[in-house]
């Protein structure tokens, strides 16, 4: 791998198998659209060896749900099976810039989560896409709650202190298990 440390990369999708003849890669992408490796110019394949390589992008379409991604100096279908399975990382400055209060998820997982009365209620540990708005899944110890990514719920987030603040709202959880 060049001089791009580890921490720097931002996992955006996962190679299903090749396609073709010519060295290209089924992708399924956890990014919102092709844009997203288009605009990065590099991917960086880990392969199941704990080796990453980087790759110029020469390509990519979407088909069906996932995305054909052709990669520079890929170009057989014996080179692409190497992938099979491996994980493609882009450089996570290489993003879109985002509008105020917009938040890319990889910002958001690790978040502590108090009340807005300061009481703990635990991390996030997964995001659940729902189509009308995002699902907070926040967790500490056996204890989980489902918070809705809403401007109703969600007070605060502040990134510098790695911290959500929510609204109390009727309903959404039992403050006595609180």
């Amino acid at each position: 791998m060049s001089q791009v440390s580890p921490g720097d990369l931002l996992l955006v999708g996962k190679v299903t198998r090749p396609h073709g003849l010519d060295g290209r890669l089924r992708v399924l992408s956890f990014a919102q659209s092709e844009e997203t490796f288009l605009r990065s110019g590099t991917v960086f394949l880990g392969a199941g060896s704990g080796e990453t390589r980087s790759y110029s992008v020469s390509s990519i379409r979407p088909h069906k749900n996932i995305f054909l991604l052709k990669l520079k100096g890929l170009d057989s279908l014996e080179e692409a099976e190497k992938y099979r399975g491996a994980s493609v990382f882009i450089e996570k400055d290489t993003l879109a810039h985002k509008e105020e209060e917009e938040y890319f998820w990889y910002e958001l997982i690790g978040l502590s989560v108090h009340l807005n009365t300061g009481q703990y209620l635990g991390t996030i540990r997964q995001i659940i896409p729902t189509g009308g708005n995002d699902i907070y899944v926040v967790r500490e110890g056996d204890r989980e709650h489902l918070i809705p990514a809403t401007h109703e719920v969600v007070k605060e987030i502040d990134l510098t202190q790695k911290k959500m603040i929510i609204y109390e709202k009727e309903g959404l959880f039992d403050l006595n298990e609180v």
